[in-house]
């Protein structure tokens, strides 16, 4: 399902993240279960005969709407949020905004993908996220997940802070979606990978993930990465452990089809007419689901480089400043296939975030 989001008042377009519209001023929520903007009242607006109300998270940026017979105020995206600092942490909480917009960003994707989202109040090892400030809590807080709960450190969404650390290890690039990207993969290995010819592949492609983990970190931190990594990897740290391999090529599948739905979205393609570059036009898709793999990453080729010149045109470094080599396009064929084999309905979708006892809108 696309979203191309625009004001229901005036028909501006809206971004994602909008409240308001700049346009006209109306008030707006975010419906999920059809990726439009709808007019709020007073907190309220009827949808196909439902009541809807704002998140109660809308002082802290979140555009989402609530069902009213959900199990709380809060919208689906912040009820996956386990942890967050404390209401009197201001300077923690304006940070946390920022995380939220991002991590809304990345679950419409994922429920684009049709992949299961099992909360973690619902279901022991569901996913849920703690958001924290290591400079509210004074130590330094590791990002990572362990049994479904993804943690970020809300620091990172300072951009001097975010650069600094890109800068030190080394990384091409480094966002907070990125981020969630990332560590989502390590919940959706063991979500998605059901039998043991799966997890056969899996290890064919990435390595056996049963080596030792805390042996990989040494000894990635002590001698970097091989050489010639970029021959068999997307990046350097993806080296490390098999583990982090298929998350890294995990995110890097959700860029690749998420910048690609988003352009198809507002309807840039690449007319060969007007270059002599191609023979045939470039016009991305809003889902690749019946598509092999080649497609999409044939239209990412082309894309990303109008992309990277584009960028360099305005004096930034490349969008995508990436090189899939043939063991990284077999590697983001397998993330294609698991993906695109256990799709969910919207309906289906929904009935998994909720508890047994909770019924589902009509």
């Amino acid at each position: 399902m696309i979203s191309q989001p625009r004001c229901p008042v005036c028909r501006h377009f809206l971004y994602l993240d909008a409240l308001t519209c700049s346009n006209c001023d109306a008030e707006l929520g975010y419906h999920i279960l059809s990726r439009q903007f709808h007019a709020v009242n007073k907190g309220r607006t009827v949808i196909d005969g439902q009541n809807w109300y704002t998140c109660s998270n809308r002082g802290w940026d979140c555009n989402w709407l609530v069902w009213e017979d959900a199990p709380a105020g809060r919208c689906f995206s912040c009820r996956l949020t386990r942890t967050r600092p404390d209401p009197d942490d201001t300077v923690a909480l304006s940070k946390l905004a920022k995380t939220e917009e991002a991590k809304r960003r990345l679950l419409l994707q994922l429920g684009d993908l049709g992949v299961p989202i099992v909360p973690w109040d619902v279901k022991p090892g569901g996913l849920g996220f703690d958001l924290l400030s290591s400079i509210s809590l004074g130590r330094p807080v590791m990002i990572g997940h362990a049994n479904g709960i993804v943690t970020i450190d809300l620091a990172e969404s300072l951009d001097d802070r975010r650069e600094a650390l890109r800068i030190k290890l080394g990384e091409p690039y480094r966002t907070m979606l990125g981020h969630l990207r990332h560590e989502t993969g390590h919940y959706f290995q063991n979500v998605l990978l059901t039998n043991d010819q799966d997890w056969a592949r899996c290890r064919d492609l990435f390595g056996d993930e049963r080596a030792s983990y805390r042996d990989a970190i040494k000894r990635h931190y002590s001698l970097g990465a091989p050489e010639n990594w970029h021959e068999s990897f997307i990046s350097e740290y993806a080296t490390m452990h098999p583990w982090e391999d298929f998350a890294e090529t995990w995110a890097h599948y959700l860029h690749i089809s998420g910048t690609l739905q988003t352009a198809a979205a507002i309807g840039i393609h690449l007319d060969a007419s007007v270059t002599s570059l191609r023979d045939i036009d470039v016009v991305p898709l809003g889902t690749y689901r019946d598509q092999p793999i080649a497609q999409l990453l044939s239209d990412w080729e082309w894309m990303s480089e109008a992309f990277n010149r584009i960028n360099r045109a305005m004096g930034f470094g490349d969008l995508y400043p990436f090189t899939i080599s043939g063991p990284v396009r077999r590697k983001l064929g397998f993330m294609h296939e698991i993906i695109t084999k256990a799709p969910l309905t919207t309906e289906e979708q929904y009935r998994l975030a909720l508890p047994m006892q909770e019924a589902e809108p009509a």
